[in-house]
């Protein structure tokens, strides 16, 4: 008689919380992509006018503005020093790219995950996955007692049911299939027995709280708001097409008076267009009613959009509303205040979860656990999210004498190969007897040597 699974009462559990929650998932990944419908916020639209229907992606915005600003520089050790190692790593697996689906995930979701394996081409370099659909069971300590990822092989993804399951245990990792309604461990997959001690797993939460392992979504705050602004803007366009002209009158008109000049009935719509009507009837009366104002609608999702922007901490011009005079330099850095201290917040919680993971990355490549918790990230500064805001300020940190200039190619991003090229270059440079006599050209005034 074939023995039992013993970890399916584990895995039947995590597929009833990944049940309950996936209704939430698909409409929080809904309203990121815009995809969420009036139906959804009590409008019933006709056929007919379903051209009218609009939204203002708000939720995205909450989301993309956090993680564009959200760039790991390198890691250090506790004494200081960068690790040539981990930073290889980071090249392998393209984490300079794949890093922001996880902290894209985390703002959606309100959590993601990323995993550590082991790489049967490479044992030197283990593989690090940014996961999907991850379910985890957390004990109130914050220890993962164990996760499974539940997915399809349909391209329809997470709208389909679930036909594959990867359980992650402390000590071992195993693909199931269903089959028949029941899940059986995948014949094609073998598990891998890594004897950890702990899920290969590290979890990125979204605004955390003490004692709580699950995070709250970015857009969460916007969401009914994105609705009205939704409904506000689809009836600002219906009354646009319906009341935007003047409705126009007519009294003691018979209907032989709409007719052209070889007698023909005219079309309700022409006759409505024409400039100038006519009647044989003295006491006929014409006018018009005034048209609709929809200045009451600019107004009301004016108002909705500076309430998503104070509560997500964006500035106001990010929403539209844009004054006539562009914003100085200082206004501008005044004015995102809270857009940086937001990620700087995120960034030192993310920052942990990717040092965790390196850490996880160093035991599967040496088997042996780092000491203590001497693995740090460090990030580029958010409030110069550009290479030109970055470059413009390092060079005053430079003519300040506030840094080297090594120190600035740090500042700058640039990895060994490209400082050592520059160091060439400037060697390059004081050999060169045409630049010499340039710079001593320049020195003297433009006067040649001896004059």
């Amino acid at each position: 008689m074939a023995q039992s699974d013993p970890n399916l009462d584990t895995l039947a559990m995590l597929r009833t919380k990944s049940q309950r929650r996936q209704r939430r998932r698909i409409l929080l990944d809904r309203y990121y992509e815009g995809e969420n419908r009036l139906e959804r916020i009590g409008i019933a639209v006709p056929p007919e006018l379903e051209m009218f229907k609009a939204a203002v992606n708000v939720p995205r915005m909450a989301v993309d503005e956090v993680v564009a600003r959200q760039n790991l520089r390198t890691f250090q050790r506790s004494k200081g020093e960068e690790d040539e190692a981990l930073q290889d790593a980071w090249t392998y697996n393209n984490l300079a790219s794949r890093s922001s689906l996880a902290h894209q995930e985390a703002r959606i979701q309100g959590e993601s995950f990323v995993s550590v394996s082991s790489n049967a081409d490479d044992p030197e370099m283990p593989l690090i996955t940014v996961e999907t659909n991850i379910t985890a069971d957390v004990s109130p300590r914050g220890v993962m007692r164990s996760a499974a990822r539940f997915y399809s092989d349909s391209v329809l993804g997470s709208y389909v049911p679930a036909r594959k399951a990867t359980l992650y245990l402390p000590n071992s990792t195993t693909w199931y299939t269903s089959v028949g309604g029941r899940w059986i461990v995948d014949p094609d997959i073998e598990p891998d027995v890594h004897d950890l001690g702990r899920v290969p797993l590290v979890m990125f939460l979204n605004r955390p709280r003490a004692g709580c392992w699950d995070g709250r979504s970015e857009m969460a705050d916007v969401l009914e708001k994105t609705d009205a602004i939704a409904r506000l803007i689809s009836n600002m366009q219906f009354a646009g097409e319906a009341l935007a002209w003047p409705k126009r009158w007519a009294a003691g008109m018979a209907k032989e008076d709409f007719v052209d000049k070889a007698g023909k009935p005219i079309p309700e719509w022409e006759a409505y267009m024409h400039a100038i009507s006519a009647t044989s009837n003295p006491d006929a009366k014409f006018g018009s009613f005034a048209a609709a104002d929809l200045a009451n609608f600019h107004k009301a999702v004016d108002a909705l959009l500076s309430w998503c922007g104070a509560e997500l901490g964006l500035p106001l011009r990010f929403m539209g509303q844009q004054s006539v005079n562009p914003a100085s330099e200082g206004a501008i850095i005044a004015d995102e205040s809270r857009l940086v201290k937001n990620v700087e917040n995120k960034n030192k919680f993310d920052g942990d979860s990717w040092a965790w993971v390196m850490g996880l990355w160093e035991r599967f490549r040496t088997g042996e656990w780092p000491t203590g918790n001497p693995i740090r990230s460090i990030w580029f500064d958010p409030s110069t999210p550009t290479q030109s805001q970055v470059a413009d300020r390092v060079s005053k940190f430079y003519a300040q004498k506030l840094i080297s200039r090594e120190g600035a190619w740090d500042e700058m991003g640039w990895d060994d190969a490209r400082k050592d090229r520059e160091r060439a270059y400037f060697a390059a440079e004081a050999n060169d007897p045409l630049l010499q006599l340039a710079a001593d050209l320049a020195g003297s005034g433009g006067s040649a040597p001896g004059n």
